[in-house]
């Protein structure tokens, strides 16, 4: 008897623990989304008028912010994605957790859930693990999708194929 509620009280302190552990991962999603947000709002974007924020955080916990940038000539645009991973990396920074996105079209306030590009997925898989890298898509701090890179890059050409 005195077996059985040791072990129940062990499995609610494990539960307990979780949902903690739930609630700060939530938590940090948010702020993050936050951040991508707020990063959003310096978009240059005349071009297309979509604008584009991401907040990348990094394991250490920092987090980097980036928004797109379009130029005349269309190939010399940078994405959010890649503007806030440049930042980071500029910086020293080569392991990162998370990425936040947010896009809408200018002066919509309705947003799209935005996954990167091409080139931005792999610019991401240079410097994050595609299993446990995650990718939130979001349209507020509340609605958001979690996507893994490898899900979104499932064939990377990564720094080992070229020692082949």
């Amino acid at each position: 008897m005195e077996r059985g509620r040791g072990r129940r009280m062990a499995e609610e302190s494990k539960r307990r623990e979780e949902i903690k552990a739930e609630g700060m991962e939530k938590f940090e999603d948010a702020r993050l989304i936050r951040e991508a947000f707020r990063a959003r709002d310096f978009s240059y974007s005349p071009y297309s008028g979509f604008q584009v924020g991401a907040a990348l955080l990094s394991e250490d916990g920092r987090i980097y912010r980036g928004c797109n940038i379009e130029n005349a000539s269309y190939g010399a645009s940078n994405c959010a994605e890649r503007s806030a991973l440049f930042q980071a990396v500029s910086e020293g920074v080569r392991s990162f957790r998370k990425i936040a996105i947010v896009g809408g079209a200018s002066g919509s306030g309705e947003f799209s859930y935005c996954e990167p590009c091409g080139i931005c997925r792999q610019a991401l898989a240079e410097f994050c693990d595609l299993e446990s890298f995650q990718v939130l898509l979001a349209r507020s701090e509340t609605d958001y999708r979690i996507l893994r890179l490898g899900e979104l890059l499932p064939h990377a050409f990564l720094p080992a194929h070229l020692s082949r």
